[in-house]
């Protein structure tokens, strides 16, 4: 997978992409990246990028033709997707992970201000992710998150890539998790400030392990998600 990173920000970026297993999946070239300084596109005398919306209201908004100078400049449109950071899209969750794994070449937008001009996003045929009903100051953070969550499931970034199916959401391919939270995980030692790992964890019966850890997921998921539990239970 390749990606390209639209930014005011670009310095946000490396020092989280090239450590631990993404930065290690970086060095075997399961994965690229490119940061692109928005900034470097304008033709404004101070590199300014912002100005004012129209019908009044709060706040800046980015210049349309600065964002598709960048666009047009470094992106290869007939095969590249393009996304934007945005509380306004639909919410992120491990099956968009599974559509956007899918494209070899994508390039997210981070937004700053209050956004990016509507018309961009209409010319360039934009699909808009939201990270949560929250706002942050831009979309450099929801922009990690996007890429942390696409790069590790792709084929021989993790050691045991069929361990992702047994994780909360189901991982990216159809599981019996899917709509259900992991369940709880226990290491050394077997006793701990009198707090014992359960009983069947220690039997070395693989099918009554597999059978608790399915009932531990539905409890869980039941008492905390119950929009998730609904669907797994339809």
């Amino acid at each position: 997978m390749n990606i390209k990173i639209l930014t005011l920000f670009p310095e946000v970026f490396d020092e989280y992409l090239k450590s631990s297993i993404l930065g290690r999946a970086l060095k075997e070239k399961l994965w690229n990246y490119e940061l692109i300084n928005i900034r470097d596109y304008s033709k404004e005398k101070h590199k300014k990028v912002d100005d004012t919306p129209f019908g009044g209201g709060c706040g800046m908004i980015i210049n349309p033709e600065v964002i598709a100078t960048a666009i047009d400049k470094t992106c290869d449109l007939k095969n590249t997707k393009i996304y934007y950071m945005s509380p306004r899209g639909k919410v992120f969750n491990q099956k968009k992970v599974n559509d956007i794994i899918k494209n070899e070449n994508i390039a997210i937008i981070c937004g700053r201000y209050e956004g990016i001009d509507q018309r961009v996003i209409d010319e360039y045929n934009i699909e808009e992710i939201s990270v949560g009903d929250f706002i942050l100051t831009g979309g450099e953070l929801p922009a990690l998150t996007l890429i942390d969550c696409c790069v590790r499931c792709i084929d021989g970034v993790l050691g045991n890539h069929d361990s992702i199916n047994n994780e909360s959401f189901g991982g990216i391919s159809n599981s019996k998790y899917d709509n259900l939270l992991e369940y709880p995980l226990y290491t050394q030692p077997r006793n701990w400030r009198n707090k014992a790992v359960p009983e069947v964890l220690l039997s070395g019966n693989h099918q009554k392990i597999a059978e608790w850890q399915l009932e531990q997921s539905e409890k869980i998921t039941k008492e905390r998600r119950p929009d998730l539990w609904k669907k797994y239970k339809n």
